[in-house]
C-alpha cells in the first residue's frame, strides 16, 4: 500500500473518490485560469454550443450539456446581461428562443478557450499524447454510463 492509500485508508483504491480529487483540482484551476473574465465553467460550455450551432433554442443547449430545463433560463439571462447571448423569438416555434453569440460573445469564447487550452497543458503536462487520448476515451466511457446523459 501507497502512503497516500495507508492515508485515506478505505478510499485509496476507489475510482470515484480520485475522480472526485481530480476534478476538484481541475476545477481549483480552471477558477484560476478564468479569473477576471466574470466566466464559469457552465457558462463557457454554453456559449460554446451556441458557437458551435447559431440558432440553437435553450431547451437543446440544456440537453447538450445535461443542464436542466430550470436552470437554463437564468444562466441564459445571465448571458444576455453580460451581452454576451442575443436571444430572439424562434421564427419556426414562437414558444422557443433562438441564441445566437453577439461579438462579444465570440471574443469572449475565444478568450476562454485560449486559457482553457492554457489550463489543460498546465494540468496534463506529465502526459504524453497517448495517454491523454486514453483519459478522454475512459472518462468517455464512464461518462456514456451516465443514464441523464442519454
Amino acid at each position: 500500500m501507497t502512503g497516500e492509500q495507508e492515508q485515506v485508508g478505505a478510499l485509496g483504491p476507489l475510482v470515484g473518490y480520485h475522480l472526485r480529487r481530480a476534478f476538484g483540482a481541475f476545477a481549483a484551476d480552471f477558477a484560476s485560469a478564468m479569473e477576471g473574465t466574470g466566466m464559469r465553467q457552465v457558462l463557457v460550455g454554453i456559449l460554446a454550443v451556441v458557437s458551435g450551432s447559431p440558432g440553437i433554442n435553450q431547451g437543446a443547449v440544456g440537453r447538450v450539456l445535461g443542464i436542466k430545463r430550470a436552470n437554463m433560463v437564468s444562466l441564459i439571462n445571465e448571458l444576455v446581461d453580460m451581452k454576451l447571448i442575443e436571444r430572439v423569438v424562434d421564427p419556426g416555434d414562437r414558444r422557443a428562443f433562438a441564441l445566437t453569440l453577439t461579438d462579444a460573445g465570440a471574443r469572449m469564447l475565444a478568450d476562454c478557450l485560449a486559457r482553457i487550452e492554457a489550463h489543460e497543458r498546465a494540468m496534463l503536462a506529465g502526459f504524453s499524447d497517448a495517454e491523454r487520448a486514453t483519459l478522454l476515451e475512459l472518462l468517455g466511457r464512464i461518462e456514456r454510463r451516465d443514464p441523464a446523459a442519454g
